[in-house]
């Protein structure tokens, strides 16, 4: 080999590591560099008939603590400690999500994506294609790509998906997820809107 090919081969041996550390460097400062994400505070429970009222509410359950499963009514408009089998609609453990409807649970719940649709355009849910629990602990299978995750950031952030769903007890509302994160940037803090239909129809046009 002559001296020119040989400081040709170093010179491009050289480039090409300083290119992988160079990439290196940037892969972990984007791993470090957490972007700002929505905060919010949890709801404080307090739970109340809401009979047939039909508004826009947004709802922050504290599903922080990856062993307990935080219970969510529609009728009351509230997180439920301790439950009957029948009085909760959706259950939130972190990231994920339980309808109550299947098998091994005891109401009729469950879920359907609607796509390409936006909260506002969504004036009626449908009365059939919801999809219900496999078993009784296990998430629901439409609510559980109900986010994007970064492997680079770490961050999760909620699809743009409206979903229908089917409470316990047959009544119908439209929900979207907004938020994962607690103040502090701390997760499970889990934020939706919904619009609930109280009144046992398939209307859900906030009043």
């Amino acid at each position: 080999m002559s001296r020119f090919s040989f400081l040709l081969h170093d010179r491009v041996a050289t480039t090409v590591i300083v290119l992988i550390v160079l990439v290196a460097v940037l892969f972990i400062w984007t791993s470090l560099e957490r972007p700002e994400v929505p905060t919010f505070m949890p709801t404080v429970s307090a739970p109340a008939e809401v009979g047939t009222e039909q508004d826009t509410r947004t709802v922050t359950v504290d599903a922080s603590d990856p062993g307990i499963w935080r219970f969510f009514d529609f009728s009351r408009g509230s997180v439920v400690e301790a439950p009957g089998a029948e009085e909760w609609d959706l259950a939130f453990r972190r990231f994920q999500i339980i309808a109550n409807g299947g098998r091994g649970l005891e109401g009729q719940g469950g879920a359907a994506s609607l796509e390409d649709m936006t909260f506002e355009s969504v004036s009626s849910v449908p009365e059939t294609g919801y999809v219900v629990a496999e078993r009784s602990d296990s998430v629901n299978a439409i609510l559980e790509d109900w986010y994007d995750y970064s492997f680079t950031s770490h961050v999760l952030e909620p699809k743009p998906i409206v979903y229908a769903i089917r409470t316990a007890d047959g009544r119908y509302a439209k929900l979207e997820m907004l938020g994962y994160y607690c103040v502090g940037a701390l997760p499970g803090c889990t934020t939706f809107r919904y619009v609930y239909q109280g009144g046992g129809g398939t209307d859900v046009v906030s009043n």
